[in-house]
């Protein structure tokens, strides 16, 4: 069985450090309250108040944020397609937002379940844009 490098072994953390990456993840499903942007801004609520004091919520949250950039731009991407075709490319758009929001809800638990365990995790396919 090989390891899988999008995580990394468990450290020694303390509960709060812990608890905070968890909410540097899981605050991107405060998108559903806020038309999609609550993924981005969540996170990086999260990364401007810790990323001095606890550097692994940071690292998270940070992780968080780059994805989260990652997945509303592709989002965007697909509306700007479906409003491009006049709504004709709602019939390949919408498969693939549907696609997009299942794999984000799944990469995002998998990552706060990562986090909650003292793990480091990376998201695949993900732009690195904060570094």
């Amino acid at each position: 069985m090989t390891e899988d490098p999008t995580i990394s072994p468990p450290t020694t953390l303390s509960n709060d450090e812990r608890t905070w990456a968890l909410l540097g993840h899981l605050s991107a499903f405060s998108a559903f309250f806020t038309a999609g942007f609550g993924c981005v801004l969540g996170p990086l609520v999260v990364w401007l108040v810790k990323r001095d004091t606890l550097p692994f919520a940071a690292d998270q949250a940070r992780e968080a944020l780059n994805f989260n950039l990652t997945a509303l731009m592709i989002w965007i991407g697909l509306w700007i397609i479906t409003i491009g075709t006049f709504g004709i490319g709602i019939f390949l758009t919408l498969p693939l937002g549907l696609v997009l929001l299942a794999v984000w809800i799944v990469l995002t638990i998998v990552a706060a379940i990562n986090a909650n365990n003292g793990q480091t995790y990376r998201y695949p396919l993900t732009l690195r844009l904060i570094k």
